[in-house]
């Protein structure tokens, strides 16, 4: 199985029940991601310009950074302010709806830094017990 892979039995789900866990997945997908974590959480102070978030995240590349915000527009949660300019100034803010998805955000996010020794030393052990019965 890939990690692309969504075709996975609904055992005992038809319809509605297997409409609905798709729309949740694609939701997660979306504001799971590690680059939409940190988009929210950093628009949690604030409107940003786009270079101002591709400084603040780091490691995120142009692409990636643009495919979020628009991902992230396409479902309502950023906002996205042209400001007739030269050059134009371009400013992303959280809507409402992303409002109320930072808490989680920032939750998640610092439960992923709390963490974090945590789950690379589960990590080590695992791959080495494994790597022992290989």
């Amino acid at each position: 199985m890939t990690r692309s892979h969504t075709d996975v039995p609904a055992h005992g789900y038809t319809g509605a029940e297997n409409h609905d866990c798709r729309m949740v997945n694609s939701v997660l997908a979306r504001v799971g991601d590690k680059w939409s974590v940190l988009v929210v959480t950093i628009l949690a102070d604030g409107p940003r310009r786009f270079n101002e978030l591709k400084r603040q995240i780091g490691g995120v590349s142009q692409r990636m950074l643009t495919l979020t915000l628009r991902g992230l527009e396409r479902d309502g949660l950023v906002t996205r302010t042209v400001t007739p300019s030269i050059p134009p100034r371009v400013d992303y803010e959280l809507t409402d709806l992303g409002r109320s998805l930072q808490r989680h955000a920032i939750a998640l996010a610092g439960w992923a830094i709390e963490n974090q020794s945590v789950i690379e030393g589960a990590r080590k052990a695992f791959d080495e017990r494994h790597a022992a019965s290989s």
